[in-house]
């Protein structure tokens, strides 16, 4: 019997794309797979392990009736439960349902409506059990996935970056495009940990990786107006991938609530 821990991997409401995040490893993937017994990941083997287990990586929201006692089931037989991904952490792109009557949009969507099966609201997983760690990311960084894993393995604490994209812009000595261009860009209020990537090829951020810790959403609001943004920008802007986090919908609806 096999002394490795075991890894679980879990989809709830998602695309899958954090799931392949994991394959994307390359080089790290065989020292992962050396590293730990793979005993649940329907995305890379047919077969599966009972649990109990000791680290359960989780995409997708939650966003039906059965998920909702399916996530209470993976909490009770794990140790370290760590949602990944932005679905994971703040409910992802479909929780833009829980800005509108989720009824009426199955009626307008399935001839059959009432056969479909989900709650009004998309929700982070945080929102149902207690968790140990998150990753953002849409997906997630590989690398810190990588590193969290590690630290585990070895019992130490995972450091997990707060800060903002606007800090990874200053490492790689981009020119900032919301000041020198009056370009749009969330970087000031996103979570680090994509490198920069669209300022890098000056575009600006789109807030993939959901708000950062604290990230004042008003008073960059107030910025972006001052800068010539109308109300229906600003609120466009703030609802894109995460926009139900609450560091992003406190910035929509300040300006919502000046259109009504």
């Amino acid at each position: 019997m096999s002394a490795k821990p075991k890894l679980a991997v879990w989809k709830f409401s998602s695309c899958d794309g954090c799931q392949l995040s994991i394959l994307d490893c390359e080089e790290e993937l065989l020292d992962l797979v050396g590293s730990y017994e793979v005993s649940y990941f329907l995305e890379a083997r047919r077969g599966f392990d009972p649990g109990p287990y000791d680290v359960s990586l989780v995409e997708g929201s939650v966003s039906t009736p059965e998920e909702v006692e399916r996530i209470k089931m993976v909490r009770q037989q794990t140790k370290y439960l760590i949602p990944f991904g932005v679905c994971a952490t703040w409910g992802g792109i479909q929780a833009l349902r829980n800005w509108s009557d989720a009824e009426k949009m199955k009626a307008m969507v399935y001839p059959k409506a009432e056969h479909v099966k989900a709650l009004p609201t998309s929700t982070p997983i945080w929102a149902h059990v207690p968790i140990e760690y998150e990753l953002q990311g849409c997906p997630p960084n590989r690398h810190q996935l990588v590193d969290l894993l590690g630290k585990l393995l070895l019992g130490q604490q995972p450091r997990l970056p707060t800060n903002s994209v606007c800090l990874e812009c200053k490492r790689k000595g981009n020119i900032c495009v919301l000041v020198a261009q009056n370009m749009p860009c969330m970087g000031p209020v996103t979570h680090d940990g994509c490198g920069a990537l669209c300022p890098t090829y000056n575009t600006g951020c789109y807030g993939c990786f959901g708000p950062m810790d604290d990230p004042k959403p008003e008073r960059f609001a107030r910025e972006l107006e001052v800068r010539g943004m109308r109300g229906p920008d600003i609120v466009r802007e703030f609802k894109r991938i995460t926009s139900y986090a609450d560091g992003y919908r406190k910035g929509a609806e300040l300006y919502e609530r000046a259109a009504h």
